[in-house]
């Protein structure tokens, strides 16, 4: 019998009719079974939410103590969680065990938050006619926060929402992908043993037509949280009228190789952060930039080591590029690097696919139209693309609608401070890949790459209300 992963509301497991499987990316069969929700359980789970969030409030150290001891027990599981990424979503051993540890500090860093909600002093004495008043503001929780989170890192950023959430005080609506509930179930878990009142955290399962249309249409929900596609993004955000969200949404980042740069760590960088969790991730290396007296050196190179990294058995800790997140979704991509090289592109090394794996590959020649250039392959796939003075380059990799992250290499201060001011994204790493990321700072995008910041302490000041209180003395 397969294990069954239930709906999470109000403090307890709640079966449905409905069932759908979870498949293990690699081999392809069964992992599990889990329940979906309809319009009804959704509106239970909201109400859940809501009715705990005005029964009982909790104080920010309480807060800061239930986020802490869930950080522990995320550690004391980590065998067990990073075994559930692996095979629910093809990750390799070595990143599954990396996204455990990175979300248990996510949690930590959300518990730190709790104990620090501020507001200010306003010298309001000091405008005519009120010295006989004072004025401060403070943070006040919104109430109930809906967290839609992605598949290619379920468990860190959905640590991301709802650890904030819960770290300004609402009680939060959790909708994980369809192909990764059992990493939320065991979160939900986590979060109920380290002391969550009940109501607080309440997990729904299904699909984004049904679960997702079901939670943007309740105005309970007072702030929502999503990670995905920008066509999804933007259906959610045109159909909750006021109400606040904050979207993380895609990219096809650029990185810019000077020919000033370390070459050896920009191909190390570039590469290995391109194939990382198969290419499944939003600031993935997709384009890279680089200066006409280095081209040829960094495509030889970039070519020689990705014909030492190991395609296989995501489990297996020497593999370092696991099964995509479906067939279909190799597919796809794989029908986009075809599509470019009939185009003219020049495939460097890979471009095969065997079921659910595609070949760690490197393009050449590309144009901006092909689709691995302008739009987001989520695979394991990079362009590489020469240029000749940086005002170039810093143009092409503008020439898009996503604004994520952009990753510059170079030993010149100039061309470095010019690009930190030129390059239109939320994010300019320097000296590094536009994969960078850590968890305490704020990220998030512009254009069609999102709106708002995560990071805890930066979406606390999104989930939280500044009110102001003027007192009369």
């Amino acid at each position: 019998m397969l294990p069954e992963y239930r709906l999470f509301i109000n403090g307890e497991w709640i079966a449905t009719e409905q069932k759908s499987q979870v498949i293990n990316k690699a081999t392809g069969t069964p992992l599990a079974t889990y329940s979906q929700a309809g319009p009804e359980e959704v509106d239970i789970a909201v109400t859940a939410a809501w009715k705990a969030f005005r029964r009982e409030k909790i104080d920010p150290y309480y807060r800061y103590e239930i986020l802490k001891k869930a950080s522990e027990l995320l550690l004391e599981r980590h065998e067990d969680l990073a075994l559930t990424l692996s095979q629910e979503v093809g990750k390799t051993l070595k990143e599954a065990r990396g996204e455990v540890s990175r979300a248990a500090e996510t949690l930590l860093l959300s518990a730190e938050e709790a104990k620090r909600l501020q507001g200010e002093v306003v010298p309001i004495e000091g405008s005519p006619g009120n010295t006989n008043r004072r004025a401060w503001t403070m943070r006040v929780p919104l109430g109930v926060v809906c967290a839609i989170t992605p598949f290619n890192a379920p468990l860190n950023l959905a640590c991301h929402k709802i650890g904030p959430a819960l770290a300004a005080g609402n009680a939060v609506v959790y909708k994980p992908a369809s192909t990764t509930p059992i990493t939320g179930a065991k979160l939900c878990q986590v979060l109920a043993d380290a002391g969550l009142p009940t109501g607080y955290l309440n997990m729904v399962l299904g699909s984004g037509a049904v679960v997702g249309d079901a939670l943007a249409r309740d105005e309970r929900i007072a702030f929502y949280s999503f990670t995905g596609s920008p066509a999804v993004g933007l259906r959610l955000k045109s159909s909750i009228g006021f109400r606040r969200i904050a979207l993380e949404l895609g990219s096809n980042s650029p990185n810019i190789v000077h020919s000033d740069a370390d070459l050896c760590l920009a191909v190390e960088a570039c590469t290995r952060s391109a194939f990382a969790n198969a290419g499944q991730l939003c600031i993935s290396v997709q384009r890279v930039y680089v200066q006409r007296q280095v081209y040829d050196e960094f495509c030889r190179r970039a070519v020689d080591l990705t014909r030492t990294l190991k395609v296989g058995d995501p489990l297996d800790p020497a593999t370092d590029i696991g099964p995509m997140i479906s067939e279909a979704e190799a597919e796809r991509a794989e029908s986009w690097v075809k599509e470019a090289v009939a185009g003219g592109a020049q495939v460097l090394v890979g471009g095969r696919r065997r079921g659910a794996w595609l070949e760690p590959t490197i393009l050449a020649g590309v144009t901006p139209e092909m689709r691995v250039c302008c739009q987001e392959i989520f695979a394991p796939v990079f362009s590489v693309i020469p240029y000749d003075t940086i005002d170039e380059a810093i143009a092409m990799a503008n020439d898009s609608r996503y604004g994520l992250q952009a990753g510059i290499f170079t030993n010149s201060l100039d061309v470095a401070n010019l690009c930190a001011q030129e390059l239109e994204f939320g994010s300019v790493i320097i000296n590094d890949v536009s994969t960078f990321r850590a968890d305490l700072m704020p990220y998030g995008g512009v254009k069609e790459s999102g709106t708002s910041k995560e990071g805890p302490r930066y979406v606390i000041r999104e989930m939280t209300e500044e009110r102001l209180v003027v007192l009369r003395i």
